[in-house]
């Protein structure tokens, strides 16, 4: 099997494949409204530390277990740890990925919609005092946002259906560099808004007093969803990278691609909720209430303009949730194909619909099942909060305990070291091995108790 396995072609497909699995809605739609409810640069700040101090060595640990074997998530652990109860591991981190997948599908469906009202010019035609009506009117709605969502599925399906090299790695090395420059565009074009000023001075000022346990354990937790830990995303990618990669080298360059693109949105979006007087902690509607009302004033002066904008905007979201969306399925699909013996056609095919089928569900909180709660929360919010803050960080655990405590230490030093040959990563092995072995772990699990606690 390993000798038929495609891999990636290059370092800057391995860093623009793992960083489209990272860099996505829970970068755009996601941060901007953690940051609204959890007070801004304080935050940012924790987030910051989070990424590179936990995120970033439960990241290097799913690329030596997914390198190492050669295979996917189930598989990886049948093959370093045969005989052992490791496996239900990977059959956690195969199921994970697909229900984050199916209410993640829903949020992209949203983007779908936004991009045909800016397409149909809805938003410049549309009486500025409606406009932040359209999106609880749309999600509330039984047909459109299923069909959106559905939509949606079918491209991210498209795209794995041709493969890692022709599929994964050809779309994400055109679309990430395209990314930057679009999000970046629109940081420019926020951040020049009449009243931008206060959204900068709060991405920018902290406010410690904010800074209680349910934000950082908010913080550690968007730091795994962002950077997609603990469902075996990465795990999955990095079986399909070269022996002779840096491993160390990509996955830093993941990470600081990650924090700065969520940063780069975070600019993007808080100046131009303050300068539409939004609620900055309006939660997951944040992005999908505020730019349209930015665009709508816009079009009074500068309709084509506005439109353009519009357009690129909801491009970027449509672009950055589908190069997530395919790492989460490539997880389901990869199992189905390794360990049962199916073809791409048809391992796309079961994920695709299982992922739609639940995705349904989610889609209909919103309005005929809102009533619906389980635990308190709708269908949408339960499945969020249940992988986001237990099943990314319970997965992130168990691959941490799994490479510091199972693994021994001259096989993780051998492979992050590429046999010894990166001379570099040697003299930073074992800061990182103490950071997985004993940091990392004794961390989740204080989140992890943390989320317990305030759920």
């Amino acid at each position: 099997m390993e000798k038929t396995r495609e891999t990636f072609g290059s370092r800057f497909a391995v860093i623009m494949a793992m960083a489209g699995s990272a860099i996505g809605l829970g970068n755009i739609w996601r941060f901007p409204y953690m940051v609204g409810q959890y007070g801004g640069a304080a935050f940012i700040i924790v987030y910051i530390a989070c990424s590179f101090l936990l995120a970033l060595p439960i990241f290097l640990s799913e690329t030596i277990i997914g390198r190492r074997s050669r295979t996917n998530t189930f598989g990886a652990m049948e093959k370093l740890a045969p005989g052992t109860s490791w496996k239900w591991l990977g059959l956690l981190t195969v199921i994970s990925p697909v229900i984050i997948l199916s209410y993640y599908s829903v949020v992209g469906g949203w983007s779908v919609e936004y991009l045909f009202k800016s397409l149909s010019f809805e938003f410049t035609d549309t009486d500025a005092g409606s406009i932040q009506s359209l999106f609880g009117t749309f999600i509330s709605s039984t047909w459109e946002p299923l069909i959106t969502h559905t939509l949606f599925m079918l491209m991210v399906a498209g795209i794995i259906l041709a493969g890692v090299k022709s599929g994964i790695e050809r779309f994400t090395k055109i679309t990430m560099p395209v990314l930057f420059v679009l999000i970046v565009v629109m940081m420019i074009y926020a951040i020049s808004l009449p009243g931008s000023g206060a959204g900068v001075s709060y991405l920018l000022k902290p406010d410690f007093s904010k800074l209680t346990m349910s934000a950082v354990a908010a913080a550690m937790g968007q730091a795994f969803f962002s950077l997609s830990l603990g469902v075996g995303t990465i795990l999955t990618y990095a079986s399909y990278v070269k022996k002779d990669e840096n491993i160390f080298a990509s996955s830093i360059g993941t990470a600081v691609s990650d924090i700065l693109f969520a940063l780069l949105a975070g600019f993007a979006i808080m100046p131009a909720v303050f300068a539409s007087g939004v609620e900055p902690g309006a939660g997951p509607g944040l992005v999908f209430q505020t730019l349209p009302f930015i665009f709508n004033k816009m079009g009074t002066a500068m309709p084509v303009v506005s439109s353009l904008v519009s357009i690129i905007f909801f491009v970027t979201i449509l672009v950055a949730a589908l190069t997530s969306a395919i790492s989460m399925m490539e997880v389901g699909v990869s199992y189905l194909v390794d360990n049962k013996g199916m073809s791409r056609l048809w391992a796309t095919v079961t994920v695709t619909v299982f992922a739609w089928a639940v995705g349904i569900l989610c889609s209909l909180s919103f309005g005929p099942l809102s009533e619906v709660k389980i635990l308190g929360n709708s269908i949408f919010d339960f499945l969020d909060k249940m992988c986001s803050n237990f099943l990314m960080a319970f997965g992130g655990l168990l691959f941490t305990l799994f490479v510091g405590w199972k693994m021994d230490e001259a096989s993780v030093r051998d492979e992050f070291t590429n046999g010894g040959t990166k001379k570099r990563n040697s003299r930073w092995f074992k800061t990182v091995y103490f950071l997985i072995k004993y940091v990392a772990p004794v961390a989740i699990v204080l989140i992890f108790v943390t989320n317990l606690i305030i759920s």
